[in-house]
């Protein structure tokens, strides 16, 4: 299947506008057969049910594809040979996807990897190791372009193929320090989001995401989760939609290794290594699993949901809103200025830094410095403050620890 210009502006008019959703999306086309059917027969719909809905228009709907064609993107339609099949499989796919980069590394084998946006300094290197060495399994690494593990992932996997998937619009990156990350994403892997350009993410917006990363991908592991965390969200809608589900083990000391450990005991598959990950999804890389047919919008639903609000249970207050931040010239935010500035709040800052990677498990000074992105002198310096302090611990061979 493959869209015309008209039908695809008419795909888009539909599922911008207002109370239109995936599921509600797909109900509607298997009734009605066409967009243009469905967008002639909303208002009727609507009087029906006793209430108003705003129609996205043409003109809306031109702009947005024009907007993306600026940007270098496009938006790929449930059905066509470029969607991923893993992602069609889920009963939330989304009937577009705007894709900026790559489309070839959508169709590759995917894992998932997620975790701590606080993230300790051992938790980042395994997730960097991780990731290339399943990017030299031939595996595609999606992650959701956080600080923490995200980052880790992403920045390990570029040479191999990573696929970004955003809470916001493709031109709304965020956080705002990962624009040059995502401009190096596009030149390899891809950025993905299912939002209009010029839309900033809000609370709702991430675990909306989440189910994104998990469907595009075979299986998700979670390097570094708090219990109450967006990983373990992303985790769960894994578990649903039929993927495998791999925890990488913790300190019970670190509450950061609360969420994978959990997970664990929960029966997710224990990871420590690369091989255990491939292992596990062979049978599923040699197409075991039967994913959806590419007919599925024309599959009869059990009933037609042509009100259905569009993400009422996928809402999580714990996840946290992004800023809003002014756009750039080339459609990405830039970065916001600091709020402290001076000598004083840049050393509180670092101690900071280098106390959130901190974990009970020792790690190499080098390990460190490396994810800090600081000098080995800054870093020495806020040591030596911490371990005064007795927040820091050093061992023999040079390995830090948290006091």
């Amino acid at each position: 299947m493959a869209l015309s210009d008209r039908q695809r502006l008419e795909w888009l008019r539909l599922i911008r506008s207002e109370n239109i959703g995936p599921r509600s999306f797909l109900s509607l086309m298997s009734r009605f057969g066409s967009a243009a059917a469905v967008l002639d027969a909303l208002p009727d719909l609507a009087r029906q049910a006793g209430r108003s809905v705003r129609i996205c228009s043409p003109a809306e709907a031109e702009r947005e594809l024009a907007a993306l064609d600026r940007l270098g993107g496009c938006f790929i339609a449930l059905g066509e040979p470029d969607y991923p099949i893993p992602l069609q499989a889920i009963d939330s796919a989304p009937p577009l996807i705007a894709v900026l980069g790559e489309a070839d590394a959508l169709r590759r084998p995917s894992v998932a990897l997620v975790g701590s946006r606080n993230a300790s300094a051992a938790g980042l290197k395994f997730t960097g190791r991780l990731a290339r060495e399943l990017g030299e399994a031939d595996f595609a690494i999606v992650s959701g372009l956080a600080r923490g593990i995200d980052t880790a992932a992403h920045e390990a996997s570029l040479d191999t193929g990573t696929v970004a998937v955003l809470a916001g619009g493709l031109d709304e990156i965020y956080p705002p320090q990962n624009i040059p990350l995502a401009r190096r994403i596009i030149e390899r892997g891809a950025l993905v989001s299912e939002m209009p350009l010029g839309w900033v993410a809000r609370a709702r917006d991430f675990p909306r995401r989440n189910r994104l990363v998990s469907g595009l991908s075979l299986g998700t592991v979670v390097v570094e989760a708090a219990q109450r965390s967006g990983s373990l969200i992303t985790a769960r809608f894994a578990n649903e939609q039929g993927r495998l589900v791999f925890a990488v083990p913790g300190s019970p000391l670190d509450p950061r290794a609360e969420g994978g450990n959990h997970l664990i005991r929960e029966g997710a598959t224990l990871c420590a290594d690369a091989a255990h990950v491939v292992e596990a999804l062979a049978p599923l890389r040699q197409g075991e699993l039967a994913f959806v047919s590419e007919r599925r919008v024309l599959r009869e639903p059990d009933r037609a949901r042509p009100h259905e609000s569009m993400w009422d249970e996928l809402d999580f207050a714990e996840v946290e809103p992004a800023p809003a931040v002014p756009g750039n010239d080339d459609g990405f935010q830039p970065h916001p200025s600091g709020a402290q500035s001076g000598e004083g709040a840049q050393a509180t800052d670092l101690g900071r830094l280098v106390l959130d990677l901190l974990g009970p498990t020792p790690v190499g000074l080098d390990d460190l410095v490396r994810s800090s992105g600081r000098s080995a002198r800054d870093v020495n310096r806020a040591l030596i403050e911490l371990e005064l302090e007795g927040a820091a611990r050093r061992h023999p061979g040079g390995a830090v620890s948290r006091g």
